[in-house]
C-alpha cells in the first residue's frame, strides 16, 4: 500500500465534487469517477502513477484545483 489514507479519499472525492466537470482517473487500463470514494479507495490504494481527464464547464479549474489537492497530499497525478 502506498500510505493512501481515508482522510485523502474522502478529500480528493470531496474536491471533484466541488466541480460540473467530467474527472476521471485512469489507473492500469482503470477508468474511475473521482467523485466515487468507492471507487477511490480501490484504485488509489493500488497504485503510484496516476492520470486525470477532466472535461466540463469548469475544466479550468478543476484541473487546478485537483493538481493541487493531490500534491498536498503527496501524490503525483498527470492532467491529460
Amino acid at each position: 500500500m502506498n500510505g493512501v489514507d481515508t482522510k485523502t479519499l474522502i478529500e480528493i472525492a470531496r474536491r471533484a465534487g466541488d466541480f460540473q466537470s467530467s474527472i476521471v482517473l485512469s489507473v492500469n487500463n482503470k477508468h474511475i469517477d473521482v467523485k466515487s470514494i468507492l471507487g477511490l479507495s480501490e484504485t488509489l490504494v493500488t497504485a503510484s502513477n496516476y492520470s486525470l481527464e477532466i472535461h466540463g464547464p469548469d475544466e479550468a479549474e478543476a484541473k487546478e484545483a485537483m493538481v493541487e489537492v493531490f500534491e498536498k497530499n503527496g501524490l503525483s497525478v498527470q492532467v491529460i
